[in-house]
């Protein structure tokens, strides 16, 4: 997005990590420049406890991601991170296109007691591909945003798209307004994502749900 101009003002929207969209060496929260704007990047620390919540006795996690997805890799290497501290062995299942997401679920699903998937194109265009394949062998999935977790997740740290366009919406006027420089805006990600269940799913399972989790709605 840096490359069409330097000096008009440029806020992304749902843009899940400014780092890797903008190659970034180092990133202390502020792009500087002319971007700014906001991220759909739910905290990955919180996304990871949920893996306990629903599954409290499991030791092994599988990451399913497209490895072409440069946003994916980051969630999963972080994702990852926390996982290992809480004692999970983890084991990262990657496919390059639609053409292995099958092939690869089964994979993941075999070794491991829970999944999770991050914020992730691919994985969204497939997940009724990966429903099929996870539901049948019993293996739970945490999906990094709602759509994924609509139609093959158990639990997601849901985001209000509307509400962070909203968001964005306010810092342009903050600009056009001469009260801020984007230069020195922040990136601001959506304050209040709220941890959501798949009834539908977590029925077939016959996983209980634990308190303070909101059912999807579709």
């Amino acid at each position: 997005m840096d490359a069409a101009t330097k000096s008009i003002p440029i806020l992304g929207t749902a843009v899940t990590n400014y780092q890797v969209a903008l190659n970034l060496k180092k990133f202390n929260g502020t792009v500087g420049g002319n971007i700014s704007g906001t991220s759909d990047l739910a905290p990955l620390d919180k996304q990871e406890k949920m893996i306990k919540d629903f599954v409290p006795k499991a030791k092994k996690l599988g990451i399913l991601y497209c490895s072409a997805e440069p946003n994916s890799k980051y969630q999963a290497d972080e994702v990852a991170k926390y996982a290992k501290k809480d004692c999970l062995k983890v084991t990262k299942y990657t496919f390059s296109d639609t053409n292995d997401v099958n092939s690869v679920t089964q994979q993941a699903a075999s070794a491991s007691d829970v999944i999770y998937i991050p914020t992730d194109n691919t994985a969204a265009s497939c997940a009724k591909t990966i429903n099929n394949v996870a539901l049948k062998a019993k293996v739970p999935i945490i999906a990094g945003e709602e759509g994924i977790m609509s139609k093959c997740g158990v639990a997601t740290l849901s985001i209000d798209y509307y509400g962070l366009g909203k968001q964005t919406g306010k810092m342009a006027v903050q600009i056009l307004t001469g009260k801020k420089e984007i230069a020195q805006m922040p990136v601001q990600y959506y304050k209040n994502p709220v941890k959501e269940y798949n009834p539908t799913i977590c029925k077939k399972l016959g996983i209980k749900v634990p308190a303070g989790y909101k059912a999807y709605k579709n």
